[in-house]
């Protein structure tokens, strides 16, 4: 079992919001028992429409997305998704995205009413029209999480963007505000040009990159969030392709490890990437997952 904070994961694997879909989807072409929990895509208090497409593109190193959230509202979620819910063989965990720290806090408040078991508070999405990125500013962070963790019982985990000056300032601060796990990290900020129109490949101009070349940016936050403040759970996000991407993750000081973009390319990659993690553990003489958490020998 992996424990992370309050919550008890049967594998060490999460499946990242805004990349699993509504969940459903998933369901029907991959093993959700690869995951310990897979985490919904996020959700305001009203319906979002999204921006216009083009909303992807792909780029030589991974992915640019400028999808703006769109969303049904919560109260349409609650009724028209989760209740197929209860039919999974895994978690959901509900994603809380508002325009305010009384948005977020309503959103939790109902995922927690609605039998939601935690709910992720994103605070990094890089591509909501006319807002900054809340994840870029302690005390606005800390306000959000605070207002959360008033609301609702269940746990919470703020996700946090690579962006920030000083992440280990930014997780400091909603951990005190209450948050009990950090995710590390969503998207970096990017943009992409078609040199044949002249015009941005994502409607919105700048958008969110990911994949592989994602991953020591956001190991490096692992790595510093760890070492300042080794008490505070943390997923570790950020081109996850592989088993041996999820061990260099668990040795930074993530206790368990998000899967993000691969899953376009592959919905089945749990299962591999699983696999893959045990496989190598065994190799390394590792009897148990959690022997690896925090386990990097610093020169």
């Amino acid at each position: 079992m992996i424990q992370l904070g309050p919550l008890l994961l049967e594998t060490p694997l999460v499946a990242s919001a805004g990349t699993f879909g509504s969940v459903l989807e998933f369901a029907d072409v991959a093993d959700l028992g690869a995951y310990g929990a897979v985490v919904a895509k996020s959700v305001s208090l009203e319906a979002w429409p999204g921006r216009p497409a083009p909303r992807i593109a792909g780029t030589d190193g991974g992915m640019l997305n400028g999808i703006g959230i769109q969303n049904p509202g919560i109260d349409a979620w609650l009724h028209d998704v989760v209740p197929r819910f209860q039919s999974l063989e895994v978690e959901v965990w509900g994603s809380a995205v508002g325009r305010s720290p009384g948005d977020f806090a309503e959103v939790a408040r109902k995922m927690a009413d609605g039998g939601i078991a935690a709910v992720e508070v994103n605070l990094s999405c890089p591509n909501l029209e006319g807002h900054t990125i809340i994840a870029l500013d302690a005390r606005l962070s800390s306000e959000v999480i605070g207002e959360v963790r008033n609301a609702v019982s269940i746990p919470v985990g703020a996700k946090l963007s690579p962006n920030a000056s000083s992440i280990v300032q930014i997780a400091a601060s909603v951990t005190e505000a209450g948050a009990d796990f950090v995710t590390l990290t969503n998207t970096v900020k990017g943009a992409g040009i078609d040199i044949e129109s002249r015009r941005p490949v994502l409607s919105g101009m700048i958008g969110g990159y990911s994949g592989p070349a994602i991953k020591p940016i956001a190991l490096a936050c692992v790595l510093e969030v760890h070492a300042a403040l080794p008490e505070v759970p943390i997923i570790g996000s950020g081109g996850v392709r592989t088993g041996r991407d999820v061990v260099e993750y668990l040795l930074a000081g993530a206790s368990a490890v998000g899967l993000g973009t691969v899953h376009f390319a592959e919905p089945r990659a749990g299962t591999r990437v699983l696999r893959e993690t045990y496989e190598l553990a065994a190799r390394l003489g590792v009897g148990d997952v959690t022997e690896l958490i925090g386990g990097v020998v610093p020169w």
